[in-house]
C-alpha cells in the first residue's frame, strides 16, 4: 500500500488565495473514496497506486477547470512492499521513538 503526499498550486491567478482551488481538489479526493488527510501544505493519500494515480491526474486538472493558466503539482510516493503501510502507522512509528 502506498502513502502519497501531493501539493497542487495554481500559478498566475488573479488572487494570492489558494483556498478555492484547494477546495476544488479536496472535493475530488472526498468523492474518490480514497483514505486521505488534508494538511495545511497538501494532502496525504493512502491506497493502491493503481487507484491513486488516476485521481492525482484529475486533481491536477481541477485548477485549470477553475481558470488557472498554469499548475504546479508536487507528488511524493512512499510505496513500501515488504509490509503494509499506513498514514497512522508511519506517525505511530515516529511517536514510539520519542
Amino acid at each position: 500500500m502506498a502513502v502519497v503526499f501531493v501539493t497542487i498550486a495554481p500559478l498566475g491567478t488573479a488572487s494570492s488565495s489558494l483556498s478555492p482551488y484547494v477546495a476544488g481538489v479536496e472535493r475530488i479526493l472526498r468523492n474518490s473514496g480514497l483514505k486521505h488527510e488534508l494538511t495545511a501544505m497538501g494532502s496525504i493519500i493512502e491506497g493502491d497506486l493503481d487507484e491513486i494515480l488516476p485521481i492525482l491526474r484529475e486533481m491536477h486538472e481541477q485548477p485549470f477547470a477553475q481558470g488557472a493558466v498554469r499548475v504546479s503539482t508536487l507528488i511524493k510516493i512512499d510505496d513500501r512492499r515488504d509490509k503494509p503501510g499506513s498514514i497512522e502507522g508511519k506517525i505511530r512509528s515516529v511517536e514510539e521513538k520519542l
